[in-house]
């Protein structure tokens, strides 16, 4: 196993190296390359796998100097990322082994609900989680855990705000009060839609588009970057500030949360056809596109006077590379298509180097990802959710290129 681990490592990078040569720097990824670099994330999953001795917990950063994952138990807003990781590789690779590990970490996941709701990541702990985990298996216990998630969430729902409340806890203490929602609520609308499906109930769609139509309307600037936190009058629903919490300023383009709008409005588009949705897609990528560094991985905050000797979040990079790969099957003109598809395939490429894997320096898949650097909370190291976007971008473009070669056009996300 050791011997096959560093072998298959080495093996990778080798290809990657040769990829980023003078005259092939961005080259578009063949089908066993897309392939190789999921098998070295089955190999890394199985390191990690063998050093993990509880299901409670689950991985969430890697310190500097480190090799191992350090863990943190279930509860947290990480909590159905590696669970998520798990079911894209076994998506990607049919290891028997890792869906039965996927399933162990799926199920202690459930244990949350017997807790009152503390935050929107109600979406980001069970669709990374259960909702991959029904796609793959339709397991009817799945399902019936996705719904009940999904009534969970939706207690935070202010009908006169139209948006779901992102942090209570923040409330109670009279921060960002009465009522706030940050963009990365974006990302938990997915939870809600696909509740309205599995279920009978189309509240959860009318929340979660209404969510989505009040953030377009007050959280997005001129510009066409967004704001990170709102604050409503939960009494009026007027948007009364517009503030950050984990960017450089208030006014600044904080490149994560960028990254959620992007896929936020990529998978509302997706859940509803609302063209609206799309072009605000569209436009999130541009104003991405046009602040972005040569490395196709950006610096934390595109604002940060310090640039470029300030850090990059390479979790920013893998969420907005499969957002492209999605937001590309969305295109109906073939250059726009094109075009986002290779934007991803360079994010991807660059983040598969060197510069960004990890090759054998530690557990994770990728290398310089940035939690909270304002509050100097996990700076350049490695993050579970960098990896998951990472992975599911990579299973993603796997699937495009397979249904290319079989002669269709648009693959099942």
């Amino acid at each position: 196993m050791i011997k096959s681990y560093f072998l298959l490592v080495i093996a990778l990078l080798f290809t990657l190296t040769v990829s980023f040569g003078q005259t092939q720097k961005y080259a578009s990824w063949a089908l066993d390359e897309v392939q190789n670099a999921i098998d070295h994330c089955e190999e890394k999953a199985l390191v990690t796998l063998g050093n993990l001795d509880d299901y409670k917990k689950s991985p969430r950063t890697i310190h500097a100097g480190e090799k191992h994952w350090n863990t943190k138990p279930t509860g947290g807003w990480t909590s159905g990322f590696w669970a998520g990781i798990l079911w894209y590789v076994y998506e990607g690779t049919g290891n028997e082994e890792v869906k039965t590990a996927a399933e162990k970490f799926t199920e202690e996941i459930e244990t949350i609900l017997a807790r009152p709701v503390k935050s929107h990541d109600m979406g980001f702990i069970f669709s990374c989680s259960y909702g991959n985990g029904y796609r793959l298996t339709k397991k009817e216990a799945y399902r019936k855990t996705l719904l009940i998630a999904a009534d969970s969430l939706s207690h935070l729902y202010n009908p006169i705000v139209g948006t779901i409340l992102s942090w209570p806890a923040q409330v109670h203490k009279r921060v960002f009060y009465p009522h706030n929602t940050i963009i990365d609520n974006m990302m938990n609308l997915e939870l809600l839609f696909e509740a309205s499906k599995l279920g009978s109930n189309n509240e959860y769609y009318k929340m979660a588009d209404s969510h989505a139509k009040v953030t377009a309307n007050n959280q997005i600037r001129p510009n066409n970057t967004v704001y990170h936190v709102l604050v409503y009058d939960d009494k009026t629903g007027k948007a009364i500030q517009k503030v950050t919490h984990q960017g450089y300023s208030d006014e600044s383009v904080w490149a994560r949360g960028q990254a959620w709008g992007i896929y936020g409005y990529t998978l509302s588009y997706r859940e509803t056809a609302n063209k609206k949705y799309l072009k605000i897609a569209e436009k999130l990528s541009e104003a991405y596109l046009k602040r972005l560094s040569n490395d196709y991985v950006p610096f934390w905050d595109f604002d940060d006077p310090s640039i470029p000797n300030t850090v990059k979040d390479a979790s920013a990079a893998s969420i907005v590379a499969s957002a492209f790969l999605e937001l590309s099957e969305h295109q109906s003109n073939t250059k726009e298509r094109k075009f986002y598809r290779t934007e991803a395939e360079k994010m991807l490429r660059s983040l598969s180097s060197p510069n960004y894997l990890s090759g054998t320096e530690n557990e994770a898949f990728l290398l310089h990802s940035t939690g909270n650097k304002p509050k100097n909370g996990e700076v350049d190291i490695p993050i579970i959710y960098a990896d998951y976007y990472y992975i599911e971008a990579l299973v993603r473009l796997k699937k495009i290129l397979e249904s290319e070669r079989a002669g269709n056009q648009t693959p099942k996300q």
